[in-house]
């Protein structure tokens, strides 16, 4: 970004229903000139602005795979969001990004790696899932674990059969209620850590949902003898600026938006409880 306050023009290039009240938007930049400049990391996240009615926070959904559009996946939860859902395939938005650190990749190769992800969290999650898969040979083990509230709520479910399908990754899926149709686990993501194989010393765990999910899961993941800075997660705080000025996603020292949002849990710890 040349200007961090001021929004490139987008527009939507094609949208996807996910469930009742998720959809996926795929952007492409009005100005082709930009995309080549628009290079970002797995975890990292845009503020989107629909002129007229405010702006938001959204993670980047999707790998860089050769497309000239890149994608975000939004829940109607408010104003930007419902105002978001209602618009059409050619309408036009701002966006300011990329933004924040994103997920350690480089760092992590030759270790096995352990994706849990809940309902809306698997978003910032899928673009790094898609990376490890496309670089497999560089990595250990791969297990992809995923939950959601009940079937309904599963998103990305093309994807789901795509890891499901390979050979090269565990997959496991689970869900708080099933329904007359629903034959994988049922129970929350945690559920499946046992029907796993997860070797802790030999591996980095990513994980994202909602913060009772998160909460339980690293508490299961050290249980199980994963190290607290082999686990890592994104923090959602109300991330106005994405610059670290506006002062309403500080944390201790640490600005959310601009020293995140990927934080190890060690990192965590000290965030939350300096002394």
């Amino acid at each position: 970004m040349e200007n961090a306050y001021l929004p490139d023009v987008v527009e939507i290039a094609a949208i996807r229903d996910e469930t009742y009240d998720t959809k996926t938007f795929g952007l492409r930049f009005v100005e082709p000139a930009r995309w080549e400049a628009f290079q970002y990391r797995p975890g990292q996240f845009v503020e989107v602005s629909l002129f007229g009615v405010g702006e938001a926070p959204f993670c980047l959904a999707s790998a860089r795979d050769g497309a000239d559009t890149f994608e975000i996946t939004v829940r109607g939860t408010g104003s930007v969001t419902d105002a978001l859902h209602n618009l059409e395939v050619g309408a036009q938005l701002g966006v300011r990004g990329p933004l924040g650190n994103g997920f350690p990749f480089d760092e992590v190769k030759r270790r096995d790696i352990l994706f849990v992800g809940g309902g809306i969290g698997l978003p910032p999650l899928r673009p790094l899932i898609w990376q490890v898969l496309n670089s497999r040979g560089e990595f250990g083990k791969v297990t992809v674990l995923y939950g959601a509230r009940a079937p309904a709520d599963l998103v990305y479910k093309d994807d789901l059969e795509r890891w499901r399908a390979r050979d090269d990754v565990e997959f496991m899926v689970t869900v708080d209620v099933g329904d007359e149709s629903w034959t994988d686990n049922v129970g929350v993501v945690g559920t499946l850590f046992p029907k796993a194989d997860i070797e802790p010393q030999a591996t980095v765990a990513f994980v994202c949902g909602p913060p009772i999910m998160i909460r339980f899961v690293v508490r299961d993941l050290l249980s199980m003898g994963l190290a607290e800075e082999d686990i890592y997660t994104t923090l959602e705080r109300h991330m106005r600026c994405g610059v670290g000025k506006c002062n309403h996603c500080l944390i201790g020292d640490k600005y959310v938006c601009k020293d995140g949002p990927v934080f190890s849990y060690r990192q965590m710890k000290t965030m939350m409880d300096p002394g």
